[in-house]
């Protein structure tokens, strides 16, 4: 699919310094627990009403969990006319896993 991305992927180009704009799909006790920095958290329920908070020309990575939630997400926002949009494979339980083990995982 064209609009993932892989958490290597998206190391390599964060540190190349690529504007991405990180959007965390999570609860905020999930954000609370772990999160990616730089990321805004903007809950999958709630983006309908916060479309207003994200620039239609930015590049936007979704990311939830595991991939599902931001999938919908990413999806969702392609619907609404967004042109950049990527989904993290795996979410932040495979960022954890593949980039940076410091970020915690849970359940």
């Amino acid at each position: 699919m064209g609009f993932t991305i892989t958490p290597q992927e998206l190391k390599n180009r964060l540190d190349k310094g690529e504007k991405i704009f990180l959007l965390d799909v999570r609860e905020p006790w999930e954000h609370s627990l772990a999160k990616i920095n730089g990321s805004v958290l903007i809950p999958l329920g709630t983006i309908p009403q916060s479309l207003n908070q994200l620039d239609r020309e930015a590049e936007i990575v979704a990311y939830c969990h595991h991939g599902m939630r931001s999938g919908d997400a990413a999806g969702f926002l392609l619907q609404q006319g967004f042109k950049n949009v990527k989904n993290l494979v795996g979410g932040i339980d495979a960022w954890s896993l593949q980039v940076d083990p410091t970020v915690p995982r849970y359940r």
